[in-house]
């Protein structure tokens, strides 16, 4: 059997309740009650939308941790990518994301349209819409090979503010 999807991802943090803030009041997930008893220190949270019993983890390793080396002297993980419904939801994310000093940039990947932020610990991710399979075209791949600046009203033009990316449902 095939893996057909992430189910979720776990990151360690300084401080659980800054970062659960972030994710909740910047994101939208929601604290999901599943922490093991006499495990303090962890939250649970699950994005909007979302069918998992949760999306995320965080652990807390306390304020004297350093910031993660990965991808200047060390091997890691870049970032984690949160997928959106509409070019709207993601054009008002970059509204979020830059009122809250965490948007660090934007990109049209052709198939994807995407914002990049970090959380609190630095940590960075992307949040992402995806052309609907069915507009995708020849040139729409051959976009996937470079790396455009993100013009989310030209997107918006072009495919609707309020279409469903992704793949059909």
């Amino acid at each position: 059997m095939p893996i057909t999807r992430l189910n979720h991802a776990v990151l360690f943090v300084r401080d659980v309740t800054r970062s659960a803030a972030f994710y909740t009041d910047v994101l939208g997930f929601r604290r999901v009650d599943m922490t093991p008893e006499g495990f303090a220190g962890a939250v649970f949270l699950q994005a909007p939308g979302s069918e998992n019993d949760h999306d995320l983890g965080l652990f807390e390793i306390g304020s004297a941790a350093g910031p993660s080396p990965a991808g200047s002297s060390a091997v890691g993980l870049y970032h984690l990518a949160w997928e959106v419904d509409t070019l709207a939801e993601l054009d008002r994310l970059r509204e979020v994301l830059a009122d809250r000093g965490a948007l660090v940039g934007s990109s049209d990947h052709g198939t994807t349209k995407s914002l990049y932020a970090r959380d609190p610990d630095g940590l960075e991710f992307e949040v992402a819409w995806l052309v609907p399979a069915d507009r995708i075209d020849e040139a729409t791949l051959a976009a996937r090979k470079r790396i455009e600046p993100l013009d989310l009203d030209r997107e918006k033009g072009r495919y609707g503010a309020t279409t469903v990316g992704g793949e059909a449902r």
